[in-house]
């Protein structure tokens, strides 16, 4: 049976028909005018100043949403620079635009602060396959092994690992942990832990997860891409699927994505990850030419379908409604949110001791 979209399920593997239920029983907010997406952001920094709040947004947000983050003091950033901008910034509220493991994330490193989302429903399928009871259960089976998990989990399984990794840091981490010996298990996108073993020769258990969106990046179609755009420099994330990556000129996490467009030759980029991603692409790149890797199957109506529903879920009406009621407040019970920011801070000193 396939599972419901918003149910967490250890066994769960996107597949078209669960994503076809997923893209059903999620209503894409109303387009707005422009006279409307004005009014609503001028609403919204007001009410911004006046809650002593500020907004962060995930880079896979609508535009709309990136530019109010940056015009009303907040940040554009993955999910882990969002938690570290809120951490140090005076507001006392933060209003997380993403999904909710995000959330979740800002309250372990911020636990003094009110953190609100525009949607308790948005979330991932990385966290939804990745349930902390399996997830407990499997790492019982492996004694032995040092837990990773990559961000995109709940607090609970953040709980569980010893080390939290982002995309951008992984590898490295992975290659110190090898380096001193240790066996690990990961968890929970196996596209992102095959290729760090391959990279780093480590001994990885892998967890079965994946995201839906990378997951729908086509090879075959990608390389007729390339030879339509032979100038082109292809940009993936390295959630997908190794056809894909095999592909690429650049694999790295979204913020090394977006710094390649400033550093390569290229003037035209295939970019295999959410499109969201253009906002910033194009703000810093403004003359650069970015195309969508394609995506779609047998039978799709969209040539790329490779946009997460769940970040569409953000809204500036949402936004505006969390700021006025106060709703959606993200809440974790303290035992978790402290072993869970052990784990976050281990990744936190090692980028620090790299930096320095």
């Amino acid at each position: 049976m396939t599972p419901s979209p918003l149910q967490r399920n250890s066994d769960f593997t996107p597949d078209n028909q669960w994503i076809t239920q997923l893209e059903q029983s999620i209503h894409a907010p109303a387009t707005l005018t422009d006279d409307e997406k004005n009014r609503l952001m001028r609403e919204i920094k007001g009410l911004l100043k006046a809650r002593n709040a500020v907004l962060v947004a995930h880079y896979y947000t609508d535009d709309c949403l990136q530019q109010l983050a940056e015009e009303s003091g907040g940040c554009v950033a993955d999910s882990l620079e969002m938690a570290r901008f809120g951490q140090q910034h005076p507001a006392s509220t933060l209003i997380v635009a993403g999904v909710r493991f995000m959330g979740e994330t800002a309250k372990i490193l911020s636990p003094e602060k009110r953190i609100l989302m525009p949607d308790l429903d948005a979330t991932c399928s990385l966290d939804l396959g990745c349930r902390s009871d399996d997830f407990n259960a499997f790492c019982d089976q492996h004694p032995d092994r040092t837990v990773v998990v990559y961000a995109n989990t709940s607090a609970d399984v953040k709980a569980r690992a010893d080390w939290v990794v982002t995309s951008g840091i992984a590898l490295n981490i992975v290659r110190h942990l090898h380096q001193q010996g240790k066996k690990l298990l990961w968890a929970p996108d196996k596209h992102l832990g095959r290729y760090v073993q391959q990279q780093s020769g480590a001994d990885m258990v892998l967890w079965p997860g994946s995201c839906i969106i990378h997951e729908r990046f086509n090879a075959h179609l990608l390389q007729q891409s390339k030879q339509q755009h032979p100038e082109a420099a292809v940009l993936v994330h390295p959630e997908s699927p190794q056809d894909v990556v095999d592909l690429a000129d650049v694999v790295g996490s979204t913020t090394a994505l977006i710094q390649a467009t400033n550093t390569l030759p290229n003037d035209t980029f295939i970019v295999a990850t959410e499109p969201g991603i253009f906002y910033k692409m194009r703000q810093q790149s403004p003359h650069k030419q970015f195309i969508e890797a394609p995506s779609a199957g047998e039978g799709a109506t969209c040539r790329s379908c490779a946009y997460c529903a769940w970040m569409k879920m953000n809204s500036l009406e949402k936004v505006a409604h969390t700021l006025k009621n106060g709703h959606n407040e993200i809440t974790i019970d303290e035992n978790t949110r402290q072993q869970a920011v052990i784990s976050i801070q281990r990744m936190l000193d090692f980028a620090a001791q790299q930096s320095a």
